[in-house]
């Protein structure tokens, strides 16, 4: 039908130089995590209507933004169009999108490594299984980020130089240890395309990760003043230059942030990343002494349970978790618990057992119950890698564990676990938590 291309040299279904032009510039704005690419789908879907690529684009990005109904309309009739007026790459390509739109996270995941396999430059699909929550993390699996290095590694040949896929497999490594490579392949990605919030917040993640607080800072500074505040990333990534000033005990930078960006009743970001940003810094500084005001506890979680009425991904359950048992909704609490326990009863919980678990144990954590919190965690540390999300994310875990361990008075426990951690990385926090060990 048509000469037009995406960037990555495959062939786009439409006449229209404007539709083909509109939806690579969203696809690119979509990958980098920039303002901008829902408009440019927009664009596309206006001059012309028939065209299923960008149809499901927009689905997609109302997905991240937790609209559903809209989402899932979207996706039914990018699967007509697209049946109508598709090639065979476009067809998977919808499909594999529309499985995940609709939450049949297995399928999509299947679906997806099988349209790799055919069109392993396909972008936009390849980056469902990516990042922290994409398709591998919410697996439930436990070797989920060596599965994401792997498969950046076996597509790398048909990337190159590319500015997304760098950004990614740079991810990856540093989420699966090799934080060196990782970091310098992110900071080269970045230096390709500065536009690009997802490679911003895959360098401040290897920058936690190597304990390099006052570098990460820098760059929230220097980099943040050129990405819109209604940007997808942009209360995360603040979020992260939050958990910078936590680690060096600048508890009022950390309010002000919150207060700045993050708080549910300013922040533009998605729901999943309002709710777990806010009740996880919420109970980091809790963790850390901080008097936390009960109200700010009280406004995350009416919003928490606006967005998340029923029981959903572990990853949202476990901060859920921290919600109910901070604000001490124990009826909450115990009905989402059962809830899990239900799905795992049935085969519905690929993440296992230790989901309700560390569910209980942070409810025990906030009545104080501290021994009871390091009875019951301490068998799943290795486990917390299932509920997905990023390290930085998950790390609320262990966290919880070490300051339960020396207010139930386990400081030698406290001190072997830390030690451990400060040969990975420098880290104030750690040093402060040691000294308290002592």
């Amino acid at each position: 039908m048509s000469a037009h291309e995406d960037r990555y040299g495959l062939s786009l279904s439409t006449a229209s130089a404007e539709a083909a032009s509109a939806y690579c510039e969203g696809v690119d704005l979509m990958l980098s995590a920039w303002t901008g690419a829902s408009e440019a789908f927009e664009r596309a879907i206006a001059a012309d209507p028939d065209f299923a690529l960008p149809r499901i684009a927009r689905a997609r990005m109302h997905t991240i933004y937790q609209q559903g109904d809209v989402a899932r309309k979207l996706a039914a009739t990018a699967r007509e169009l697209v049946a109508k007026r598709g090639t065979e790459r476009e067809k998977s390509h919808v499909e594999t999108l529309a499985l995940a739109i609709e939450g049949n996270l297995p399928a999509a995941l299947a679906s997806t490594l099988k349209h790799l396999e055919s069109w392993p430059r396909d972008a936009a699909v390849f980056s469902l299984p990516l990042g922290a929550f994409g398709l591998y993390a919410f697996s439930g699996m436990a070797d989920h980020d060596q599965a994401r290095q792997d498969l950046c590694a076996r597509y790398a040949a048909h990337y190159g130089d590319d500015w997304w896929f760098l950004t990614n497999y740079g991810w990856a490594l540093t989420e699966n240890g090799a934080v060196a490579k990782g970091r310098a392949m992110t900071e080269h990605a970045f230096d390709l395309r500065r536009n690009n919030a997802h490679c911003a917040h895959a360098l401040l993640h290897a920058m936690f990760e190597d304990g390099s607080v006052t570098e990460a800072d820098a760059l929230v500074e220097q980099w943040i003043g050129g990405y819109d505040r209604t940007g997808l990333l942009h209360p995360h990534i603040r979020w992260h230059q939050a958990l910078g000033a936590l680690d060096v005990g600048d508890f009022d930078k950390v309010v002000a942030i919150y207060a700045d960006v993050l708080d549910p009743s300013i922040s533009a970001a998605p729901p999943l990343n309002v709710m777990s940003d806010c009740a996880s810094l919420l109970w980091r500084l809790t963790a850390h002494g901080y008097a936390v005001p009960r109200q700010l506890w009280d406004d995350t979680d009416a919003y928490a349970r606006r967005w998340f009425p029923k029981t959903s991904l572990p990853f949202v359950e476990i901060h859920m978790a921290l919600l109910a048992a901070a604000t001490g909704n124990q009826a909450t609490l115990d009905e989402r618990c059962a809830a899990i326990e239900r799905r795992l009863a049935d085969g519905k919980l690929p993440a296992g057992p230790a989901v309700p678990q560390m569910c209980r144990a942070l409810n025990a954590f906030a009545g104080e119950d501290y021994a009871a919190c390091v009875e019951t965690l301490e068998p799943l540390l290795h486990e917390v890698v299932r509920i997905g999300g990023s390290h930085a994310q998950r790390e609320i875990i262990e966290d919880t564990f070490i300051v339960a361990l020396i207010r139930s008075g386990a400081s030698a426990k406290a001190r072997v676990l830390l030690d451990k951690r400060l040969h990975r990385r420098p880290s104030a926090r750690d040093m402060r938590w040691k000294a308290a060990a002592a």
